[in-house]
């Protein structure tokens, strides 16, 4: 008795030992899973931009199958345009001197633009390179006046709501300069909305899924090709992200649940009266790092 009264402080103190790792331990698990929740909750993220390049599909997580791509695709002779060194330099520096000028106009005119531009500018954004060459983009041409509203209704009511509450004061505060807030009245009057969705996999022959890697980065890369095609066709528009409206814009236009919103342009002439904010672009040895 004398012995066990003796040790019973020592095991009180292993005892105590044992539970405070054990709820250190639990604390930190909670921790991180109020972290990881905190984080994959913030209400502000649009879950149509998020990548899931790095994600494996949903269905036919097993064993790697053929993607129905064909297994040997012909080469064939490159030929492309050899230019001087004089007139390379020449042409690049047009080139840049075009898309310099190229600025976000929220002020278009209804002004008819000929449909062959828009088709051939279309054309031009799918000469993109993409990931296997799976080109996973969905151009959405709409010109139809009550479909544009609609667009524009479903557009400001989410838009109002991420200004109130989802962006936060600094995300506010940052676009108050630039004169921008959830009235988009540029959604009527554009004669055209292009509405760029990223397929985020395809289908095969047997309708199962199809991987389109890459996804994201490659509509976004066509997206940039696009911008300079309608800046060289001499329209404009405003690079157009608006949060939380995908789902109900999907529906809406009747695109399939494998197509997410990327990008929404109104495209067209700008208003006689149109501004834009006198902004200046970074310096080239700002932006660029030779090695």
């Amino acid at each position: 008795m004398a012995l066990f009264s003796s040790l019973t402080p020592v095991f009180i103190a292993i005892i105590c030992v044992l539970v405070g790792v054990i709820m250190k331990k639990t604390n930190g698990e909670k921790e991180k899973r109020d972290s990881k929740s905190k984080h994959s909750s913030r209400p502000w993220v649009d879950e149509d931009l998020k990548d899931g390049t790095d994600h494996p599909l949903e269905e036919e997580e097993g064993e790697e199958e053929w993607q129905g791509l064909e297994e040997n695709v012909a080469h064939v002779p490159f030929t492309g345009e050899r230019y001087s060194k004089a007139e390379m330099i020449k042409r690049s520096q047009t080139f840049y001197e075009l898309l310099n000028k190229r600025r976000s106009v929220r002020f278009l005119s209804d002004e008819p633009v000929p449909r062959e531009v828009i088709d051939n500018v279309i054309r031009t954004a799918g000469t993109s390179p993409s990931g296997a060459h799976t080109e996973p983009w969905t151009f959405v041409v709409v010109q139809d006046p009550q479909l544009k509203h609609k667009i524009r209704e479903i557009v400001e009511e989410e838009e109002e709501i991420n200004y109130k509450k989802r962006m936060g004061d600094r995300w506010v505060n940052d676009l108050k300069r630039l004169r921008t807030n959830w009235i988009k009245e540029y959604l009527d009057t554009a004669p055209y909305l292009i509405l760029i969705f990223k397929q985020v996999y395809g289908r095969l022959p047997n309708g199962k899924k199809k991987t389109h890697y890459y996804n994201e980065i490659s509509v976004s890369i066509a997206c940039g090709i696009l911008l300079a095609a309608l800046q060289n066709a001499g329209l404009y528009t405003v690079t157009s992200t608006p949060l939380n409206c995908g789902p109900q814009l999907r529906v809406l236009l009747q695109r399939p649940a494998n197509e997410k919103l990327l990008l929404l342009l109104p495209v067209g002439y700008p208003r006689k009266d149109a501004t834009v904010p006198a902004l200046t672009r970074k310096p080239l040895e700002d932006i660029m790092v030779l090695m």
